[in-house]
């Protein structure tokens, strides 16, 4: 047996270790194959997800950029995860410090975009969908003498191929670097500006964890990155968009009437020999006209076969999307045909019961707490704010905008029932529609006070139903 040089034996040793792990995916959207054959299984969730959210990515933005489906139900998810964003509301005791500190955020949501494009409330619109798409989303937190501002950063260019073993236990895992207790530290992130059309290489820069959000819902322990949230239903939308294609091609091709002459005894006329004035060889098929066939001739016309069943197998399909998305279906495809009251407010209480778990356990601890946590702390080393304590000022609860039912009027009802039996704050349902409960008194108050200076009397129809009983 001849012996290897040096390089084939390298070459050797690294695809004995690599092949195992390249060889198959078991994300499906991720895969060459139609469909997997034998049994299934699935690896370690890091090196799956790692292998797969390259590709996955970049499906997942195709579909959510070219299919109905895929675009109305990411459309759907970023509404009921942001709506018109997630406010945080300071829990400081003293009424004056939580306003100060209300006035100190909204000065800094109206600049928060480095990028000018938007504010903080479009910035966690544009998050989330790069959550959902792409399946996790990275804000680079930008501090100067001026302030902090945000920049959403793409998912590739944090580098996924950059993975080396740093010693002593610290390692950079897909761009994302770790010390020896497994925390974050760092992230290495492409120098190159996600509007390039072409781009040099460049040795990724290392960005402190503290200065990089990086929002994901992980799928199983150890995950490094996120996957898209389309990755179950890609697959899916391919096939469903080729089905849609062969139906259009048949009904097309239905719609082409053609018509054969068939000679019945092989004595017919030639149709090329003599006058055919007024015959449908002369004219051909015309609507509302009647048209002989010349002797000998019979007309047999093509009646193409249409697929049947086709509508309900592709509405199958649609509710299968629907449910690896997590969206009801009538969001997905907009078709309320076969719904009701009752239909649709069971589909929509499951699924704000996701979106509330999605809310509270990933957007809100990964993004809203962290920006805000930041903004205090930057208002107080700043003197902008005087806090004899820091941890007070930090606290703070987070108000998700207030989802409507389908009766707005049952839900403002319900709203008031539990203010009126203790069960909610008013604090707690203004929050939730975005105000503050601080500036919504005083604007009321004001309000009062200008209408009885006008003699002006504006009041709720229960309460002119009680005066005029009280005057009875």
């Amino acid at each position: 047996m001849p012996k290897q040089s040096p390089i084939n034996r390298l070459r050797s040793t690294v695809a004995r270790f690599i092949a195992p792990q390249t060889a198959t995916r078991r994300f499906d959207a991720a895969s060459s194959a139609s469909r997997w054959s034998g049994t299934p299984n699935f690896g370690p969730v890091g090196p799956e997800v790692l292998a797969a959210a390259g590709p996955v990515r970049s499906r997942a933005r195709y579909f959510a950029a070219n299919n109905p489906w895929a675009a109305s139900g990411v459309a759907a998810l970023v509404a009921a995860l942001i709506g018109a964003g997630i406010v945080p509301a300071s829990t400081h005791p003293d009424a004056g410090t939580r306003k100060l500190l209300a006035a100190t955020f909204t000065t800094f949501t109206t600049a928060a975009d480095a990028d000018g494009l938007t504010d903080f409330w479009g910035l966690q619109a544009a998050a989330a969908r790069a959550l959902v798409v792409d399946g996790e989303a990275f804000i680079q937190v930008i501090t100067d003498a001026t302030g902090i501002q945000l920049r959403l950063v793409p998912a590739e260019m944090v580098d996924a191929a950059h993975t080396v073993e740093l010693g002593d236990g610290r390692r950079i895992v897909a761009g994302v670097e770790f010390d020896a207790a497994g925390r974050r530290v760092a992230y290495h992130v492409l120098p190159v500006r996600p509007t390039d059309t072409y781009s040099n290489y460049a040795p990724p820069v290392r960005v402190p964890a503290s200065d990089m959000l990086h929002i994901f819902a992980p799928i199983g322990a150890g995950q490094v990155r996120g996957i898209s949230w389309l990755a179950p239903v890609l697959l899916r939308l391919g096939e469903l968009d080729q089905l849609e294609d062969a139906l259009l091609v048949g009904a097309k091709v239905a719609a082409m009437h053609a018509g054969f002459l068939v000679d019945q005894n092989g004595s017919a006329q030639s149709p090329y020999d003599g006058e055919q004035t007024g015959s449908v060889l002369d004219s051909g098929l015309e609507p509302g006209t009647l048209k002989y066939v010349p002797p000998g001739f019979d007309i047999k016309f093509s009646t193409p076969q249409q697929a049947q069943q086709t509508v309900e197998f592709a509405r199958l399909q649609l509710r299968a999307v629907a449910a690896g998305l997590g969206v009801p279906e009538h969001l997905l495809t907009g078709d309320l045909s076969g719904a009701n009251y009752s239909s649709l407010r069971a589909g929509l209480v499951a699924f704000r019961q996701r979106i509330e778990q999605l809310q509270f356990h990933t957007i809100i601890p990964q993004l809203v707490r962290p920006v805000w946590e930041r903004v205090v702390t930057f208002a107080v080393l700043s003197g902008d704010v005087a806090l004899p304590s820091l941890g007070e000022g930090l606290a703070a609860e987070f108000y998700p905008p207030a989802q409507p039912w389908v009766d707005p009027a049952k839900d403002a009802e319900a709203e008031a029932l539990l203010v009126e039996k203790g069960f909610k704050s008013r604090r707690q349902v203004v929050a939730a529609q975005g105000f503050n409960v601080e500036d919504l008194d005083a604007e009321i108050a004001a309000d009062r006070e200008r209408e009885s200076s006008l003699g002006l009397a504006f009041s709720a129809p229960e309460q002119k139903e009680s005066k005029v009983a009280h005057a009875d």
